[in-house]
This record gives structure tokens, C-alpha cells and sequence, in this order.
């Protein structure tokens, strides 16, 4: 006896045509197309490939309708609503999106998806049956993995965050090359899911990339000055912050290295606008 699944592509032939659809045998199993699920003309007889769910009644049904993702296959789903048990995602069904449970995203609800973010997922079935998205793991992304060449060092490429950890973010290339943005090689953490345009900064041996989303040294320097001289500003003029301060606290007060810090310390000084005095950072009166 045939096992019709979840969340899979089948074969099935076309068998007769009821008042709302047609009727389709898998094997020994026979299952309702809807008419509004039929994107092609079809006969009776007729092989086709149809993907199979549970419509809004949880009866399971076809559709010709050719999905992003399967319980074989990953693909991008569009995020289409977060709620706090998790994230509906757009699998390219008509009527019917599919969650992302909450026990898939980050801890930190910070970096959970937006609408409009594209999670890479595949399909399951969960205890009671329902289908759900799960995000593709690392195992998984590493044994599919496609080698960045040599030649991308310092290009920009555009990638979404596929995994979002206290580690750093791992991202997806347009083309395939499984990239990694490190803490400090950002100013703010990209949500999973996310789109980004970030430099590569190394290409490793085992073909997979670092990235940054920091700018240039040259751009960054002009950037954390002014970000350092708002902070002054704001503060009275006076910071306690020091080219001889603990790297932690710097990064803690600006989310920057001690070794940017202080190039746009030294552009602020040489720009006159700063003095250090008594393990102080201090605006000049004449600035």
C-alpha cells in the first residue's frame, strides 16, 4: 500500500474530474487536485508532478504548484509574518504559508527575521503531523558546499544570514559560498535571514570566505570619528575613554577595536578637535 508524505513531490496520474478539482491516483492512494491548484492543462490519464500538503482543514491535498522547498530540497522562503511562536514563511504556495518554529531561531529575539527576510529552509513533519520549515543547518551546508576561487579577496558580494549565533553570522552567496562575519567585523548583528553587502577578507583552504561589514580602514577612520566626537558632544565634551584603554570597555562603548579607536582618535587629534589630559579624552575649546 502506498504511504502518501507530507511535503513531498509525486508522481500521479490524472483519474476522472469531480466538481471542484480532480481526482489523482499515487500507487494505491487517491488525492484531490483543486482546480484553483492546476497551473497547466491537463488530461485525464495524464502523468504529472504534484506537491502535497495539508490544506486549511488539515486534509492533505495536491497542488501543481512548484514549491521554494521540500522535504528533499532547500530553497529561500520569504518571511511573511513573525509572531512570537515563530516566523510564517512563503514557500510558493497560494493559499498557505509555513512556520519556522520559535525552538528554530535565535535565542536573542533581536536577530530573529523580519517580513521580507528570506530564510533557507526544507521541510518536515512535526509529532501531530503538521508541516513545518526548519532553517538549514551548518552539517548540511558544509557537505554542499561550493569552493569560493582565490580571486574574491576584497570584492563586495551580496549574502543572507543563514545562522545567527554569539559566534558571528553565517551567510550565503548569490553564487554558493558559504561566508562567516565575525563580531568584530561588524557594528551591528544582521538579523538571520537578512540580506547583506559585506567585503571579503579572506578566502580560506577549505573554499569557504570571511567577510566584513565594516568599511575600508580609510572610510572607517572618518566614520569612528565621528561617532567618537557625537560621543564627546554628548557627554559634555569629556569621555573617561583613552588611547591606553581596555579593549574590552572600547568595544563595549563603541563596538569597535582598540586599533580603530585609537587611528580615529589620531584623526581627530591631528583635526585639532581633541586633546588627552589627566586619563582623559576631552574636546578642544577652539574646536
Amino acid at each position: 500500500m502506498t504511504q502518501l508524505r507530507l511535503g513531498t513531490i509525486e508522481t500521479a496520474v490524472v483519474k476522472k474530474k469531480i466538481t471542484n478539482g480532480f481526482v489523482l491516483t499515487i500507487g494505491t492512494e487517491e488525492i484531490v487536485l483543486p482546480d484553483e491548484a492546476v497551473v497547466d492543462e491537463i488530461e485525464l490519464e495524464q502523468e504529472i508532478d504534484v506537491f502535497l500538503y495539508a490544506d486549511k482543514k488539515g486534509k492533505m491535498t495536491a497542488t501543481m504548484e512548484e514549491p521554494v522547498a521540500t522535504r528533499e530540497s532547500y530553497g529561500w522562503a520569504e518571511v511573511v509574518e513573525v509572531l512570537p511562536i515563530g516566523a510564517f514563511v512563503d514557500i510558493g504556495l497560494e493559499d498557505k504559508e509555513i512556520l519556522v518554529s520559535k525552538d528554530d531561531l535565535p535565542l536573542l529575539q533581536s536577530v530573529w527575521p523580519k517580513a521580507g527576510d528570506h530564510l533557507f529552509v526544507s521541510l518536515e513533519v512535526d509529532k501531530k503531523g503538521r508541516l513545518l520549515a526548519e532553517p538549514i543547518s551548518e552539517e548540511e551546508v558544509m557537505d554542499d558546499l561550493e569552493r569560493a576561487p582565490e580571486n574574491l579577496m576584497n570584492q563586495e558580494v551580496t549574502a543572507r544570514v543563514y545562522r545567527a549565533t554569539k559566534a558571528g553570522s553565517a551567510v550565503l552567496t548569490g553564487e554558493g559560498y558559504r561566508g562567516f562575519i565575525h563580531p568584530t567585523e561588524r557594528k551591528d548583528e544582521p538579523r538571520l535571514g537578512e540580506t547583506v553587502q559585506a567585503r571579503v577578507i579572506d578566502v580560506k583552504e577549505d573554499g569557504t570566505i570571511n567577510l566584513s561589514l565594516r568599511p575600508l580602514k580609510q572610510e572607517s577612520q572618518k566614520e569612528d570619528a565621528e561617532v567618537i566626537f557625537d560621543y564627546l558632544q554628548e557627554n559634555d565634551g569629556v569621555m573617561h575613554l583613552h588611547d591606553k584603554s581596555d579593549p574590552d570597555e572600547i568595544r563595549d562603548t563603541f563596538q569597535i577595536s582598540k586599533g580603530a579607536f585609537k587611528r580615529a582618535l589620531g584623526k581627530l587629534m591631528k583635526e585639532n578637535k581633541i586633546e588627552q589630559k589627566d586619563g582623559r579624552t576631552v574636546i578642544k575649546h577652539d574646536s
